[in-house]
């Protein structure tokens, strides 16, 4: 008799990356993958928990498929995943009775054995499973599934932070850092390539912080590891996220400078530009010293895009503290970036503070930085005008003849006049035409017209 699946994730690139793994595990114990939870037997929400507002989404579907089931007149197992599954273990089934599993991030390798042991209970209880084992859920069994259909995919290389930033969750959600060993990650590497992935993104909490065992002994930096990738065959571009200020090492600043498969790319978290708030926040570096790793970075690579993530409103935010993050933001000019208001998590230490900024004036605070981040945004995207960039055509555009992708530089792209391309993922020259306030437009250009 068939299963039915439907997975969807909230949250971080790496969610993705885990919401693939579990579909691996699933069809490989005999699950069908379908399009929406409305026909499956299971639905797994994979959850984020960095911000409220992601964390009460996942309620709220909760409620909606239990709704679902009521009309249906069906019992469908719900499971919970991710980082608000470990954050809120037991409060989740408390909160919305239809959940069966509350697997955390290091636990989903176990979904066919506790989707088994939740079938003999025939809907009478739940089960909480939130320990922390990163190697066994990397050494479960996996296939590349889905990279060929973009030219694109995610590869884990590390998992949890030892940083313990004030604001943050992720090291009570993911657990403390754990690098997987080199020769696991090659292997990963070359069974995505065979698979058609030209370009591999490296994931981790904290990925420069990459320290994995070596095939010959000792350990590998981010810097070696990237070096090695880059010396696959087939494997056109390599990019890395989320780095730590505290990790950019010299070998890695090297490695933006000789290793061409690495794509002109950085997102470099900094949340502030004030010291003041730096340190409220733990975050252990100093407004100059990121602007030095800046200044190193693009002397090594001078046509790095920079990209990085705001916080406003934190805790004790004066005034002049904000001032000195928009200052930051001027000095860098930034070719994309997050930014977001100050959400409380419950269980870090700066929720525990007293000196809260009113919501107006977080508000006001981040209309601003938003206005001068789109407007930096817009000037990079209008100097790639007449550039000749090599694209990474992923899919379809919304016209006819049009494709989209990705320039190395992460900019959104829709090239007119693709349809003469090969079909599929494919690298391609294109003159930047057009720019906009999110994207670029282009033209393809033939080898001759490119140089």
């Amino acid at each position: 008799m068939s299963k039915s699946y439907a997975i969807t994730s909230f949250g971080c690139q790496m969610n993705v990356y885990d919401a693939e793994r579990m579909a691996e595990i699933l069809e490989a114990d005999g699950w069908q993958a379908v399009a929406d939870a409305e026909s499956a037997d299971l639905v797994v929400l994979n959850t984020c928990h960095i911000r409220e507002k992601a964390a009460e989404k996942v309620y709220s579907e909760l409620g909606r498929l239990r709704a679902l089931d009521r009309d249906q007149g069906r019992r469908r197992q719900v499971a919970v995943t991710g980082c608000v599954a470990q954050a809120e273990g037991e409060e989740i089934p408390r909160r919305a009775p239809n959940v069966d599993l509350v697997i955390g991030p290091q636990a989903y390798h176990r979904l066919p054995e506790l989707l088994g042991a939740a079938a003999h209970r025939a809907g009478s209880g739940h089960a909480v499973a939130t320990e922390f084992a990163a190697e066994a859920k990397f050494g479960s069994a996996r296939v590349a599934r889905g990279a060929g259909a973009t030219g694109t995919a995610f590869l884990t290389v590390q998992e949890g932070c030892d940083k313990f930033c004030s604001f943050c969750v992720v090291p009570y959600t993911r657990g403390a850092e754990y690098s997987r060993p080199a020769a696991d990650i090659l292997a990963e590497a070359r069974r995505l390539v065979a698979a058609g992935a030209l370009e591999l993104t490296l994931l981790g909490q904290n990925v420069n912080a990459y320290h994995g065992a070596a095939p010959d002994g000792g350990e590998w930096s981010l810097a070696r590891l990237l070096a090695a990738l880059a010396e696959l065959p087939g494997l056109e571009r390599l990019r890395y996220t989320t780095s730590h200020p505290l990790e950019v090492t010299p070998d890695l600043v090297a490695a933006h400078r000789d290793l061409p498969q690495l794509m002109p790319y950085l997102h470099l978290p900094v949340q502030s530009g004030s010291d003041a708030v730096l340190q409220a926040m733990n975050r252990r570096h100093r407004a100059d010293d990121y602007l030095r790793l800046v200044a190193d970075l693009r002397a090594a690579r001078p046509d790095l895009a920079m990209s990085g993530d705001f916080i406003v409103g934190f805790p004790g935010e004066s005034d002049a503290d904000f001032a000195a993050t928009l200052d930051l933001v001027r000095a860098v000019g930034y070719a994309q970036a997050y930014s977001f208001k100050y959400s409380p998590r419950p269980g870090t230490p700066a929720a525990e503070r007293e000196d809260a900024v009113p919501e107006p004036v977080k508000a006001e605070r981040l209309a601003a930085l938003q206005a001068l981040l789109q407007e930096q945004q817009r000037r990079f995207n209008e100097a790639s005008v007449g550039r000749v960039l090599p694209v990474l055509l992923e899919r379809p555009g919304r016209r006819p003849g049009q494709r989209a992708g990705r320039t190395p530089q992460m900019q959104a792209i829709h090239v007119d006049a693709a349809q003469d391309l090969p079909p599929g993922p494919v690298i391609s020259r294109v003159r930047i035409t057009a720019a906009h306030a999110n994207s670029v437009s282009g033209m393809p250009v033939d080898a001759a017209a490119a140089a």
